[in-house]
């Protein structure tokens, strides 16, 4: 590590790499602790883009390149989820630490084959989605354990994709090479569709909330088999249409669902749970009339600067990781978590090709405590 600060190296300069670190890490407050020194991508004059509009030291045409750059501590994957699996084993038997976007891996082994390696190398991995440090969301858990809303009886959360936000984006329509990334392994796998991508934030923050899943049961497929972006025909590969059915334990059921198209969850207060109890609801994060989002809410390591810029739940996630090199402080941002979420993903798909009900392995995944969580205001 050079002098006090930790190297990053961006792994894909299109949508994510660019708004999620290149656009935070110029900024003056994280520079004694973090600064991206190298960026790569297939797209060559892309990464040159890149390294020349944000100040990067280096760009290299590929991923190997990169690693074998001594001034790089950690990584953060940006790359098409599909990727991720295979780039975090080369990063980390390159001796390099990771923040990894969701979804980390597509399969629970994958997931396993990448704690263990990290445990046996020493390093670190963190993962996205970070929802448990958005202190509404800890709110939200406060005001379940709390029983203000009485005892629980269902939720429900859930998100599309496709055409309303990666088709849509009007970050994908820009007129330069870093502002017009095409998205099509979005709808390929493995690692492509709204469950892997947009479903997986809802899935962190309802067993962020009320807990591990115990079992579940599915259906699944796929809804729309072409899009368009741009003039080009797009092939859908992936399911598009998905609805779990969770079972928290004690009778307590949820439903989680992805959809192709269309602002079905993603209006729902920003990516908040319906939480029904006994004595009230939790929706759009209010607790009645009462929002439970406060003026100056921020994540950790994230000021006024950075949360007018885009993914700054992101860049909260990376400084984590930064974080945990520099001073061995640990998260809340659990590679458990993550794990535990992939688990729903795939036994979803599993459940809905089989159609039988299947029951999860126990996790190591543990919500957080009462006296960890955000206050509520009286």
């Amino acid at each position: 590590m050079k002098e006090s600060y930790v190297g990053i190296g961006v792994v894909g300069a299109g949508a994510i790499g660019v708004r999620s670190a290149l656009m935070h890490f110029v900024l003056p407050d994280v520079q004694d602790r973090a600064r991206i020194v190298a960026v790569c991508d297939p797209v060559v004059d892309r990464a040159k883009a890149a390294a020349e509009k944000y100040n990067v030291a280096s760009y290299y045409a590929s991923f190997e390149e990169l690693l074998k750059d001594d001034n790089v501590d950690m990584i953060t994957l940006c790359s098409p989820i599909g990727l991720h699996y295979q780039q975090a084993v080369a990063a980390l038997n390159a001796g390099k630490h990771i923040h990894c976007n969701k979804t980390v891996t597509t399969s629970v082994a994958e997931c396993d084959s990448l704690m263990e390696l990290a445990a046996k190398k020493n390093l670190n991995i963190v993962p996205s989605p970070g929802m448990m440090m958005m202190p509404h969301n800890q709110r939200i858990r406060r005001a379940v354990l709390e029983g203000r809303i009485g005892e629980v009886t269902m939720a429900i959360a859930g998100g599309s994709g496709g055409q309303t936000y990666h088709i849509g984006e009007p970050y994908r329509h820009g007129d330069d090479i870093l502002t017009n990334t095409n998205p099509t392994w979005y709808f390929k796998k493995p690692g492509g569709g709204p469950m892997y991508d947009v479903t997986v934030y809802f899935l962190h923050i309802l067993t962020g909330i009320l807990g591990p899943v115990k079992r579940l049961s599915a259906f699944s497929g796929q809804r729309v088999k072409e899009y368009e972006f741009r003039g080009e025909k797009i092939t859908n590969e992936t399911d598009d249409s998905t609805l779990i059915n969770l079972d928290f334990g004690g009778n307590l059921h949820g439903i989680c669902y992805a959809v192709p198209m269309g602002d079905l969850g993603l209006t729902v207060g920003g990516f908040t749970p319906i939480i029904i109890g006994g004595k009230g609801k939790l929706m759009g994060a209010k607790l009645g009339d009462d929002s439970l989002i406060y003026d100056g809410d921020y994540e950790p390591n994230v000021n006024a600067e950075h949360k007018a810029l885009p993914e700054n739940h992101v860049f909260a996630d990376i400084m984590q990781t930064v974080d945990r090199i520099r001073t061995g402080k640990p998260t809340i941002v659990t590679m458990d978590h993550a794990r535990h979420v992939i688990d729903i993903i795939e036994s979803g798909y599993a459940s809905a090709a089989t159609g039988k009900t299947i029951t999860l392995a126990p996790t190591a995944f543990a919500p957080l405590p009462l006296d960890a969580l955000a206050k509520i205001k009286d």
